[in-house]
């Protein structure tokens, strides 16, 4: 009951507005007024931020990526300094001084392991030289193997043995090439290699808000950079290889140095801070990450959605994420063992916390602006549209007075000095006027009985002469309208009655003697196609006399043109179209008067049918010449400025039939005009393009008519009136508009 009763209370409100909105101009204004300020201002505000919080994360998204990489480049270069590291050892001459042939230990160990007893291997001057220069070089551990990959000789303190061809690294090194790889030792074999790496890689696990359920209580595997390289006696023979590499758990050195890298001081704004983290698994190993002040996040475990991203999918994450116990803009890559496996994280980030707080500051500065913004113009606005809608209430006011009767109301002084205030002055005058009127109108009231009585006779005379002239006009629409029936029709009648004759005089031909029994029926049809082409040709005639008027002499065809304004003045009038005259030419051509009317008349009409709400008609004539400049002809342009042809429709408008018009004319102007210019030996060409206009170019040779029209009798120019008539030529043949247009 609650929820109607609300949506009836809300209906009738917006009744009650509607009704305001309808009855009320100051309810207009206003809304007018206050739309911009209500509606854009909200709108333009919220795309600003859509669109300030899609950049603000592109552009964090974007440093973390560059600072993903820059970490990965550093950490590759760890990498290898450690190659390079074994590699100089290998070649130092103080090695190769401490090399004496001997028993292979590492077999020796080998068996011993296998057998189960403790391998403890013996102290000699290359051991002593492992231990010093394990030291000098900062490696965590290093091994001289055999050419087989066996544990030949150790550091003080190691008691790894036997073969260590399984892992890949060493492998190539046995092979001749030195490798480089992440590998994961778990905590026997780091207690074999040194008891005190064993110790190091120990770590009690954190219990970590979002990370994935774990039943561990402690990591205690080590993740190392393991590399091996081969060692070549002065023959370059291979000898044994060198096997080292450093622990990665813990070591805070190697991530505050890619921290120092990636984020050096200075380079993250507004109080951020930058962090580097090494992860086995998704254990935090090493890290500059602080769970609280003075205590670094060692144990705590990444997320679930970057562990499930990037170790379980593969993928790189550059994106916020949750980290310890604050949201950073972190970079997480997968390392991948010398296995290809998936073991551990490279993690780049920094504190979100200083940039999102400088994003809402801006954002709310902006709001703010704009809402300062928008109640200054609202109180502008309200001020400035008072003075326009308080004088139109007032003469409502007076209006519904005088309704009442009251003819002394007026609007009064106002203080608007503007159009509406002097709307309101002349008002009052209108009223002033209209009441000296109205005692006038009763005067005249009494003369105007009597007039109209003389009238009425005066009138029905003017009537019925208007009848007659109608009845003419009707007769007149009539028979244009016939004529252009009677085209189409001989048009259409023509190609069938082809056809049958065609046909009958194959019939004739091929059955000889034997079409005798059939020889009357022949003539018959015979007689009757004939007595169709001369309805035919009778009916031609009716409609365009002029197509059987074929006798060619020289015209002059700036007159025709001018003949042809003369025979469309109507059109062009009825359209508001405006005309443009260029007559350049001095030139005359051999063709036929009628048919060159003809031609230019279907163009002007097409161009006047393409512009239905007006435009201009430019019609320009010019000489033609060849290209060794000889002369060869006249050129005849019409351009209108209407919408112009698409494509499709340009590359068939010479088509018989063809028209856009469906409704309209039989598409067959073009079509003729096409032939009547093929035939004299000219020719015809458009440019059109949607939204530009077209053009009609004809194109006239001259033959030996091409000299200077003075020569010729009357062949004097004359002037053209502004709706294209011409005089001084000869008065043009008012036959009417053209009967065939095609549409465009």
């Amino acid at each position: 009951m609650l929820i109607g009763a609300a949506w009836r209370r809300l209906c009738g409100w917006c009744r009650r507005g509607r009704t305001l909105f309808r009855e009320s101009v100051r309810a207009k204004l206003l809304f007018m007024v206050m739309a911009p300020l209500f509606l854009g201002v909200p709108t333009l505000l919220i795309l600003v931020w859509m669109w300030g919080s899609e950049t603000y994360h592109r552009l964090l998204t974007f440093k973390i990526g560059a600072d993903l990489v820059i970490a990965h480049e550093y950490f590759d270069r760890v990498k290898q300094g450690t190659v390079h590291d074994l590699t100089a050892i290998a070649l130092s001459s103080r090695l190769h001084a401490n090399l004496r042939p001997a028993p292979a230990p590492g077999r020796a160990g080998g068996a011993a392991a296998a057998a189960g007893t403790s391998f403890q291997p013996r102290e000699t001057p290359l051991g002593a030289y492992l231990d010093a220069i394990k030291r000098q070089y900062g490696l965590d551990f290093l091994f001289f193997l055999d050419t087989d990959g066996y544990v030949g000789t150790v550091p003080r303190g190691s008691s790894i043995a036997g073969s260590r061809a399984r892992w890949p690294v060493v492998s190539a090194a046995v092979s001749g090439t030195p490798q480089v790889a992440i590998d994961v030792f778990d905590a026997a074999e780091l207690g074999r290699m040194d008891p005190g790496l064993k110790a190091r890689a120990h770590l009690p696990l954190v219990p970590t808000p979002a990370a994935a359920p774990d039943s561990r209580r402690e990591e205690t595997r080590g993740l190392a950079i393991h590399a091996a390289v081969p060692v070549y006696d002065a023959e370059q023979h291979l000898v044994g290889v060198l096997e080292g590499g450093v622990l990665l758990n813990g070591n805070l050195g190697i991530v505050d140095r890619i921290n120092g890298i990636v984020y050096r001081e200075g380079s993250l704004p507004l109080g951020s801070q930058g962090t580097a983290t090494l992860f086995l698994g998704d254990t935090r190993i090493a890290t500059n990450v602080h769970l609280f002040e003075g205590q670094r996040a060692l144990g705590t475990r990444v997320s679930k959605a970057v562990r499930d991203k990037v170790l379980g999918q593969g993928e790189t994450w550059q994106d916020r994420a949750f980290v310890v116990s604050d949201y950073y803009v972190s970079g997480y890559e997968p390392l991948h063992d010398s296995f290809g496996e998936r073991v551990g994280m490279l993690y780049v980030g920094f504190l979100e916390a200083p940039f999102r707080l400088a994003k809402w500051v801006a954002m709310v500065t902006l709001f703010v602006f704009f809402a300062v913004i928008s109640i200054a113009g609202a109180v502008l606005s309200l001020s400035w549209a008072k003075s326009i809608f308080e004088p139109i209430e007032r003469m409502n006011r007076t209006i519904q007075a005088i309704e009442s009767g009251d003819a002394a109301a007026r609007v009064g002084a106002v203080d608007s000095r503007d159009e509406i205030g002097s709307l309101a002055g002349k008002f009052d005058h209108l009223l002033d006027s209209l009441s000296q009127q109205r005692d006038a109108l009763k005067r005249f009231a009494d003369d105007l009985d009597r007039k109209v009585a003389e009238r009425t006779l005066a009138l029905e005379e003017a009537n019925a002469t208007l009848r007659q002239a109608q009845a003419q006009l009707v007769m007149s629409e009539k028979m244009v309208a016939l004529g252009e029936l009677t085209a189409g029709v001989a048009h259409e009648i023509n190609n069938p009655v082809a056809v049958i004759q065609g046909n009958l005089d194959v019939l004739r031909e091929i059955l000889g003697p034997a079409a005798e029994p059939v020889m009357q029926e022949i003539r018959l049809i015979d007689a009757q196609v004939r007595r169709i082409q001369q309805i035919v040709t009778r009916l031609l005639h009716f409609a365009r006399p002029a197509d059987f008027a074929g006798r060619e002499e020289v015209v002059d065809p700036n007159a025709v043109i001018a003949d042809c304004l003369v025979l469309t003045r109507h059109n062009l009038q009825k359209r508001a179209i405006a005309v443009e005259q260029d007559f350049a030419t001095r030139r005359q051509v051999t063709f036929n008067r009628n048919e060159l009317q003809q031609v230019m008349v279907n163009l002007i009409v097409n161009a006047v049918q393409a512009m239905p709400e007006g435009g201009t008609l430019r019609l320009s004539t010019a000489d033609w010449n060849e290209a060794d400049g000889s002369a060869a002809g006249v050129t005849l342009s019409v351009r209108d400025s209407g919408a112009g042809m698409a494509p499709e429709v340009l590359s068939r408008i010479f088509d018989p039939f063809f028209t856009t018009k469906k409704a309209e004319g039989t598409g067959l102007g073009l079509s003729i005009t096409y032939a009547i210019l093929e035939r004299h030996g000219g020719r015809i060409t458009v440019t059109s393009a949607p939204g530009a206009g077209s053009e009609f170019v004809v194109w006239l040779p001259c033959g030996l008519a091409c000299y200077d029209p003075q020569r010729l009798p009357g062949g004097v120019p004359g002037e053209f009136s502004e709706f294209g008539e011409f005089s001084g030529f000869g008065g043009a043949d008012e036959t009417g508009e053209a009967s065939m247009s095609p549409e465009r």
